[in-house]
Parts: structure tokens; sequence; C-alpha cells
């Protein structure tokens, strides 16, 4: 009788090995499938840019530009565009900071996106056009790029993964600006509304680190 009392009991755990050994074998077969991918991803981020430097982009006529014509200057990257409620303000006060630092190793890189409201929607040349004539921009203007989606340009991609913004880290509208250092490492990202000239101790702080 005994017996056959701890009989379903002893049935329950032979078969509780069995699921337990089955899970351990599944977990094995899952490990040894996933490791390959998984070193494929740690290898392609060990080889992604670890700065600015590592990028290639162009410029307004399309010529190739290596970011690393930038190393060893402070570097303020902004997509910009020409129909902007705040373009205006935007070229006046970059414009001013050009012109007050770029003796001093100070960069500005503007690259048009039409990707808000449509507000860059000119080719490069009428863009580079309204930036020289309109707002008497001096520092490189790029070619026009998309800064979020599936076609964002890797620099931008490398720009938001670096700093993050509020609710994510899609670019949320025209002039997010960017302040990189003379080792090309991303170490601030302003929203829009900040203007240009109130970021400009933090320009001054990094033209003064070694």
């Amino acid at each position: 009788m005994k017996l056959e009392k701890w009989a379903p009991t002893a049935n329950l755990l032979k078969n509780s090995n069995w699921v337990s050994l089955l899970f351990l074998l599944l977990s094995f077969l899952l490990c040894f499938y996933t490791y390959p991918f998984s070193s494929k991803a740690i290898m392609a981020a060990q080889d992604a840019p670890k700065s600015i430097y590592g990028f290639s982009v162009r410029d307004i006529s399309g010529n190739d530009v290596s970011l690393s014509e930038y190393s060893g200057k402070v570097v303020l990257i902004v997509n910009v565009a020409s129909k902007c409620g705040l373009t205006q303000s935007n070229y006046k006060e970059l414009n001013v900071l050009y012109e007050k630092y770029k003796n001093q190793g100070f960069e500005i890189l503007a690259f048009p996106c039409n990707q808000f409201a449509g507000q860059e929607p000119g080719s490069n040349e009428e863009i580079q056009d309204a930036v020289c004539t309109m707002f008497k921009a001096e520092f490189p203007i790029f070619d026009k790029v998309e800064v979020n989606g599936k076609n964002a340009v890797p620099l931008y991609k490398f720009l938001k993964s670096e700093k993050g913004g509020y609710f994510g880290d899609a670019i949320k509208w025209n002039f997010t600006k960017f302040l990189v250092d003379k080792e090309g490492k991303v170490v601030e990202r302003y929203a829009p509304m900040t203007s240009p000239l109130k970021i400009e101790k933090d320009i001054q702080n990094l033209l003064g680190s070694s």
C-alpha cells in the first residue's frame, strides 16, 4: 500500500527531472547559437568609431570631408534650416561665436536638414546661397542630411548614441546642438531653444582645456 501511495509522487519527480533536463538542454543550445551573434555585436561595438574623427561627411558641394580634419579643435555641430522660426536668431548668434573663437581653435559644422516641417526644402546650391547672402555665415555648411530614422547619416546616429535627449534620443527640431571636445568626444547636447550664446561658457571651458 505504501509503495502504491508514493508511486505517483515518484513518477512526478521523475517527470520533473526530465523537464529540468530538457530546459537545461534548451538553454545550452540557445547559448550556443546566440554566442556567435553576441561576439559579432561585441566586435562591431569595438570597431565602431569612438569619436567624430572616425566619420566622413560631404560638404555642400558634394566633396568628401573626413572629420579628422578638425582634430584638436572644439566643435559645435548643428542641424540647420533656412525657414524655421529659430533661423535668424541662431545664425546671428552662431556667427558671433564663430567670429569670436575661430582663431582659438573653435569650429561650427552646420548640417541642413528638411525633416522638421519641411523647413529646409531647397537644393544644396539654394541653401548655400541663402546661408552666405541672407545669414552671412562663414563656418562650413555640409550636404543636406537626415538626422532621424533609418536614413539618418552615421554621424548623427553616433551623436545621438553619445548624448541622448529628453523623451528619447531622436533630434526633436532644427538647431539641436552637440558640443565636441578636442579629442572628438561629445560632451554636451543642447535643445533647439537653447540659444548659441548661452553655451559660450561651455565653449570657453573646452578651449581652455588641455
